[in-house]
């Protein structure tokens, strides 16, 4: 996910309430690995739920494959003999995404918004990466 569209989430969430919901909540039905996951998104316009609007998108949901090991001698003395242990972490993550537009119905048919919002296309397992999470 490109920078401008965290600045962009990060201007939308106070001015909409969005609610996830997971089509199914069983673990069973997940194939093991990373890989697209429905959910309901539900989208007020405020507290009350004025307008609303509910759209089917994807995210990646799985585990991927991660490891540890001990350092190099090479990081060991760079350290200070204190990083002991290595680590190499991936994560699953959104690979492609798609913008979705999403309807939203106000009461006695006053006006209909829309607002666009990002959905999974496709997951992979990559570099765990803080500003992800």
């Amino acid at each position: 996910m490109s920078p401008g569209w965290s600045c962009a989430y990060l201007l939308l969430l106070p001015l909409m309430s969005l609610l996830l919901s997971p089509l199914t909540w069983s673990h069973e039905g997940l194939a093991p690995g990373c890989h697209l996951y429905p959910f309901n998104v539900t989208i007020r316009s405020d507290r009350r739920g004025t307008c609303r609007g509910t759209h089917l998108v994807y995210a990646c949901v799985g585990y991927c494959e991660s490891s540890a090991f001990p350092s190099r001698y090479s990081v060991l003395v760079a350290s200070n003999f204190t990083h002991n242990i290595t680590s190499a972490s991936r994560c699953c993550t959104i690979s492609k995404e798609a913008k979705v537009k999403v309807r939203l119905d106000c009461p006695r048919g006053r006006h209909h918004d829309e607002i666009e919002i990002l959905t999974a296309r496709a997951c992979r397992c990559d570099m765990c990466r803080k500003s992800r999470y």
